[in-house]
């Protein structure tokens, strides 16, 4: 098993725990040299917020870094990221982002892309099935969460 996919089962795991608490099941993790710095999950639900997306929380909870740290790192995301957490990537120069699906939710790629950040798409089942499980059962809070 390659890298990406020991810091996806990390991603996952955030996302199963978002699932158990009642939010939507997208999770997260920020690599430097080798080490999760930071993890989340989509707390939206549970916060009452309107930002805390699972890269947003991620990043929240990775504290603040110095910019030669974000530009050795890796994001790990369950879902193709979104518009504001593909900013936020893209902000802190964050040169490497690795999703676990997108044919849930297409995000911000191609704006990424064409920033040159690196793309991976490990197109995992797993996270793809949580996702239409949640989709199918609360599709209001799907699109709320989406903006649609």
């Amino acid at each position: 098993m390659d890298l990406d996919h020991v810091y996806m089962a990390e991603a996952l795991a955030e996302a199963r725990l978002g699932a158990s608490e009642g939010g939507i099941p997208i999770g997260s993790v920020l690599v430097i040299d080798g080490r999760i710095v930071g993890r989340g999950h989509n707390r939206r639900i549970q916060q009452g917020s309107a930002i805390l997306h699972g890269e947003m929380d991620a990043l929240e909870n990775a504290g603040r870094l110095p910019a030669s740290d974000y530009a050795r790192s890796t994001l790990y995301s369950t879902l193709s990221p979104c518009p504001m957490c593909a900013g936020a990537s893209l902000l802190f120069k964050i040169p490497r982002v690795v999703f676990a699906e997108n044919r849930t939710f297409v995000g911000a790629e191609d704006w990424l892309a064409r920033k040159g950040v690196e793309l991976r798409n490990l197109d995992l089942r797993e996270a793809r099935e949580m996702m239409l499980r949640f989709i199918a059962e609360h599709p209001d809070v799907w699109n709320e969460d989406i903006a649609v």
